[in-house]
Formats: C-alpha cells, sequence, structure tokens
C-alpha cells in the first residue's frame, strides 16, 4: 500500500513539473521569476556581458549626452518603441526578440501561424511596439527615417481611433558591416527578393519611374551576377543604411538634379549621423550581447534569453578578391563611413555603461558594509540606481524576407574576413 502510494506520489510530482516546464517553453516571459513586472534590475542578473577593452582608442569625441542613454521607458503610458528596420542587418531576429523575449507583465500574444503578434501595454488595448512582428508595415515595407516620422503618429491615431499629440516615439535600428549587409542582400535579391512594393514616400509622395529607374526587367533580378548587381547605378543597395537614416528632404527625395551630387552625398550623411545619434538606441549585427546590454540598460527592460552571436552567414560563404571587395567598398562608400561612426559611438557607449554601473556597484557595495557594521538593515539602495535621462504589406517580398534574413539574424562573419567579433566562447554564462 505504502508503496504504491508512493509510487502515486511521484507520478504527481512529476506530471507537475513537466506541465510547469510545457508552459515555460510555450509562453515564454508569462512566469516570471526575476524582476517585478520585467524591468531590469542589477540584482536578479549576472554579468554575461563582454569585459570593455582597455585599450580600445576613440576615433570621436562624443559629450556625456550623447553617451548616456537611459530612457524613463513608461509602457503604461505614452510612449512608443518604433523599429527602423534596414534590409540584412539581423532586423528580423532582433524584430522577433522585441515582440518574445522581452520580459514583460504583459507579454506581446503570438499566436502560432499569425505573422502579427499583439503588443498591448499592461492597462489598456493599445500598442507600445510599431514594429514589423506588431504592426506589421504600416508605413511601407522598410520604411526609412523619412516615411516613418511622417507616417507613425498618424498610423496610431487611425488604428486607436483618437487623437494624441502627447506620445513620445523612441526610435530604434540596427547597422552593420557595409560589405556584409551588401553581399547579403545581393543574395537575397539573387534568390528572388525585390522589396518593389516599398512605397520611398518623401514630401508626400513616391518617386517617379525617371527618379527611380528599376535594375532589371521582368518580376524579379533572381540568378544575377555580382557583377550585375554592382554595374547598376540606381541599385538602392548602394549606401542603402545612410539613405534609410537621413532626412531625404534635405536634398530633394530622389530627384538627384535637385542638389550636386558630391554636396547631395554630404548632406546625407550628416542627416544619417545626427539621426542615428539623437535616436534612443542603435544596435550592430557584429556585437549581439553588447546590443542586448544597451537595450536593457536604455530601456530598463529584460530579455528572457541572451543573445546569440554566430560566425557564420551567407555572406561570409562569397570568395572575393581584394579587387572586388574595394569595389564594394566604393560604392558604399558613405555607408562604411557612417558604419565606422557608428561603431565608435556604439563602443563608446558601452564602456560608458560598463563604467557607471560598476562605480554604482562600488558605492552600493561600501554603503551596505558600512551599514551592516553599525548594525542597519543592508535594503536601503533603490533597485533602480540610475535616473531616466531627459534625452499591409506582409506578402510577396516580407514573407520571403520573413524567411530569409531570419537566418541572417545574430550572425557575422569570422574574425579573419571582415571584422573582429566577440569571443562568447571564452564567457562562461551559468545562469542559462
Amino acid at each position: 500500500m505504502v508503496e504504491r502510494s508512493s509510487k502515486f506520489l511521484l507520478i504527481v510530482v512529476g506530471s507537475v513539473c513537466f506541465m510547469l516546464i510545457l508552459y515555460q517553453y510555450v509562453a515564454p516571459g508569462v512566469i516570471n521569476f526575476g524582476s517585478p513586472h520585467g524591468y531590469f534590475t542589477e540584482e536578479d542578473e549576472g554579468d554575461i556581458f563582454p569585459t570593455p577593452d582597455p585599450h580600445y582608442v576613440k576615433k570621436y569625441y562624443f559629450p556625456v549626452r550623447d553617451l548616456e542613454r537611459t530612457i524613463d521607458f513608461q509602457i503604461k503610458g505614452e510612449d512608443v518603441i518604433v523599429f527602423l528596420h534596414i534590409q540584412k542587418t539581423g532586423g528580423t531576429t532582433f524584430g522577433r526578440h522585441l515582440v518574445q523575449n522581452v520580459r514583460l507583465e504583459v507579454p506581446c500574444d503570438c499566436r502560432p501561424g499569425q505573422k502579427k503578434c499583439t503588443c498591448y501595454r499592461p492597462n489598456r488595448k493599445e500598442t507600445w511596439l510599431f514594429s514589423r512582428f506588431s504592426t506589421g508595415w504600416s508605413c511601407g515595407l522598410h520604411a526609412d527615417w523619412t516615411e516613418l516620422t511622417n507616417c507613425v503618429p498618424g498610423v496610431l491615431n487611425k488604428k486607436e481611433n483618437k487623437q494624441k499629440n502627447q506620445r513620445k516615439f523612441y526610435y530604434i535600428t540596427l547597422l552593420r558591416d557595409p560589405v556584409s549587409r551588401y553581399l547579403s542582400e545581393w543574395r537575397h535579391v539573387q534568390r528572388g527578393a525585390t522589396w518593389k512594393t516599398s512605397l520611398h514616400m518623401c514630401d508626400g509622395r513616391t518617386p517617379t519611374p525617371e527618379e527611380l529607374p528599376s535594375c532589371y526587367e521582368g518580376s524579379d533580378w533572381s540568378g544575377c551576377t555580382l557583377q550585375q548587381f554592382m554595374d547598376c547605378p540606381y541599385n538602392l543597395a548602394n549606401n542603402r543604411q545612410v539613405r534609410m537614416l537621413a532626412d531625404l528632404s534635405l536634398v530633394g527625395c530622389y530627384n538627384m538634379s535637385t542638389v550636386p551630387e558630391k554636396k547631395r552625398a554630404q548632406l546625407l550623411l550628416e542627416s544619417a549621423k545626427k539621426n542615428l545619434r539623437d535616436m534612443a538606441f542603435f544596435g550592430l549585427t557584429e556585437y549581439q550581447r553588447k546590443t542586448q546590454f544597451l537595450f536593457e540598460r536604455t530601456f530598463r527592460l529584460r530579455f528572457i534569453r541572451p543573445f546569440m552571436q554566430y560566425n557564420s552567414t551567407r555572406a561570409a560563404g562569397v570568395d572575393l578578391d581584394n579587387a572586388t571587395v574595394q569595389r564594394i567598398e566604393e560604392l558604399n562608400e558613405l555607408d562604411m563611413e557612417l558604419y565606422d561612426y557608428a561603431r565608435d559611438l556604439f563602443q563608446q557607449r558601452y564602456q560608458y555603461t560598463r563604467q557607471q554601473e560598476r562605480r554604482q556597484q562600488r558605492i552600493k557595495n561600501h554603503l551596505q558594509q558600512s551599514h551592516q557594521g553599525l548594525g542597519l538593515g543592508v535594503n536601503l539602495w533603490p533597485s533602480h540606481s540610475r535616473q531616466g535621462s531627459a534625452s499591409t504589406l506582409e506578402d510577396g517580398d516580407g514573407e520571403r524576407e520573413e524567411r530569409e534574413e531570419g537566418e541572417e539574424g545574430g550572425r557575422t562573419e569570422e574574425a579573419g574576413s571582415r571584422l573582429p567579433t566577440e569571443d562568447y566562447m571564452n564567457q562562461i554564462i551559468n545562469r542559462w
């Protein structure tokens, strides 16, 4: 009798444990054993992030206001995160992180078979996230900075059936090494992608065929060689990151006759730098863990699972001679300069944020030791140790890109091929 009862109890306990594991797997983030409401606190996470390079040499000067990024993001208020998704930068993977991997009081509702998730605020049915996987391509397929800044407020007003002027929009994006991104786009186009349903809206209108000619005849450019891809002077892959981050109204949109070519390039580059610098957050595909760290510290939101860095992509599998690499760099001269600028700002932000965090931790430890010596309680330090500083096109190309670009997110070239990346094999991650 006792043996039978023991077996029955063992079966019940095992079933409960299995159901808990299954529930956490199917609905990650619903069960929250960490900080309340999903907000980040240093106490409930081990240090899984790379140590800043003490020998890093800064190339640009940035004041503290450009380095400090801690936002008092009011998810229950009127704040909205807007994700500017540039093609072939790992945006598909990052976009899925935003809807499936952020620990929230009310997680996004992502149902099998649906392309979009419902990301409502905890206190009402209004969205806090404007992105491909939450609101869809509401401003056009891969809308750029010019399109989003003019479109997002009106779209949200229409979706929520109310006029709101007090919303705060926090723009975020990802950048990637220009040569790797360019090669990845070529391989994507070679497989049949076109993005021809993109609107390219600027100053209230779309470009004419004369302003934006096509590089190919027929339905797509599948099978094109790299040489053909590079030879098209109208190819939007050239300097795509600068174009998508700049205010195109400054240069007459897609009308090349408005501003001389040299001045146009300079205006676009400076505008892209300014807009990137002023964004609430940007990450780099080549530095996944640092990207995760800066996002979490910027918005004080935690990811459930850590970002992963892979060292193999479709672009990495392309064998190129030095002359071809140099040609791609020339075609993407503006992107090369923007990425160099962005990488330096990114590394300085990471270094600054880590230093500030460690300084505050040392002060906290010192105060705790002092209070313990006096016989006082130790929970005298606020959990938020830093104060916030002020600071429907879903089919066709978009569906194909979801399948293809998902393989690019979180991946980068090996250190010997393009850029040195973080060595995560030496990181000891006990908590995950």
